[in-house]
């Protein structure tokens, strides 16, 4: 049964699992200029296997929902731990940009294991109605605390060893965090009743266009998103105007632009703990579909004003706290949406079909990202491109029907 606590063990073991996870994928980008000049790559080869990553973390998203609602949640979680680790230690010895491609469909499926798919099922399974919404923002803002140390660990570690060897210190990381495993424990359902109900319930999301809505509009949180953390610190790195030796940042320790880069996607990550938070509070109040419009719609304004601005670190830290504020606070509403209107038994799939588009996207914002780079010299056109699906999604999530009743009243939130 579901707790009438906010807090519980199933929460906080979440939380842990998805910081250190997150504190990993986070940190990718930090690794874009080390790796290219270590073997004198073009942008677009490790872009491709971010890229790659992010996809197969999408194609896996569906799966491991449905192994964790079919074969517990324990299990899900060990298995994608368990790749995700295989994956780090095999890359940190590949020399290739085909061999860094092809592993990182290990570590995207790891990053499906130990991600939003199946933390958010079961902490929405161990949570109340009353606290559902608050719960699945307070799990999605650790994400975002994984965020924020993830970038600037990587970066402090890359000043005392080789990337490589960061590789394997986040491979024990990731191992480690199963720790916390004994405290996964929420209602599970029988076999039987997943035989019978999972085809239905997946038929009925199919045929319901405010499925699809939800789905095309998820695409350009994860184009965003994905174009960001992978290139946002080497477009600071080269782009941004000079900090001064004898200015605030010099004495916070960020005297490079390299540092400002990875400690921009730490405060996107703080930033958004607080605006995920709120997006959580809000989505027990407010229609869930109008918050993630105005969500997007600020991501669109917020993105044109920055391309159009000259490139300076107050600028960098302005746009990283405006958009970490917006970064994240689309997930609790968008799988708040899914629990609400077709009930928390088949969650983690239907949550997962949805971010594959997400997942897409963020393929193309990291690919493209490398791939045009590498062709015009600049970020610019790949900018627009993420205003234009911005202000695609403001728009979409408009005629969403947010309306219980569509899966079957025992499975209903």
């Amino acid at each position: 049964m579901s707790t009438s606590r906010l807090i519980t063990p199933v929460l906080l073991a979440g939380c842990a699992i998805l910081l250190v996870s997150f504190a990993i994928r986070a940190s990718f980008g930090v690794f874009q200029l080390p790796i290219a000049a270590a073997f004198g790559w073009p942008r677009a080869d490790f872009s491709l296997a971010i890229a790659i990553q992010n996809l197969a973390w999408g194609f896996g998203q569906p799966i491991f929902g449905a192994i964790a609602e079919r074969w517990g949640d324990r299990r899900a979680i060990v298995l994608g731990a368990l790749l995700y680790a295989c994956g780090l230690v095999l890359s940190a010895f590949a020399v290739t940009p085909l061999q860094h491609q092809m592993l990182e469909v290990l570590v995207g499926f790891g990053i499906a294991g130990t991600g939003f798919g199946v933390i958010l099922a079961v902490v929405a399974r161990a949570s109340s109605d009353a606290h559902r919404s608050m719960a699945l923002a307070v799990t999605t803002a650790a994400g975002s605390a994984g965020q924020v140390v993830g970038p600037p660990l990587a970066e402090g570690l890359l000043g005392v060893m080789p990337w490589s060897s960061v590789f394997l210190v986040f491979a024990v990381l990731i191992v480690a965090a199963l720790i916390f495993l004994p405290m996964v424990r929420a209602p599970q359902a029988s076999r039987a009743e997943v035989e019978e109900s999972m085809g239905r319930i997946l038929g009925r999301a199919m045929r319901d266009p405010s499925f699809t809505l939800i789905f095309l509009g998820f695409f350009s949180c994860g184009y965003q998103l994905g174009f960001i953390t992978a290139h946002f610190p080497a477009f600071v790195t080269e782009l941004c105007g000079p900090i001064s030796p004898t200015g605030t940042l010099a004495g916070l320790g960020i005297s490079s632009t390299s540092a400002l880069g990875a400690a921009a996607i730490g405060v996107i990550g703080l930033a958004n703990i607080g605006g995920t938070l709120a997006a959580g509070w809000a989505g027990r109040w407010f229609p869930r579909k109008y918050l993630l419009s105005s969500i997007y719609a600020a991501r669109t304004v917020t993105a044109a004003w920055f391309i159009l601005t000259p490139v300076t670190p107050a600028t960098v830290l302005l746009f990283s706290l405006v958009m970490g504020a917006l970064w994240l606070a689309t997930v609790p509403l968008t799988s708040g949406l899914i629990a609400h209107i077709w009930g928390l038994r088949y969650m983690g799939t239907l949550y997962g079909i949805v971010f594959f588009s997400h997942q897409v996207g963020s393929f193309l914002g990291v690919w493209l990202g490398g791939r045009l780079y590498d062709l015009t010299g600049g970020y610019t056109l790949v900018w627009w491109v993420g205003v234009g699906v911005g202000a695609f999604s403001t728009l979409i999530n408009l005629p969403i029907r947010e309306k219980r009743g569509l899966a079957s009243p025992a499975l209903a939130v």
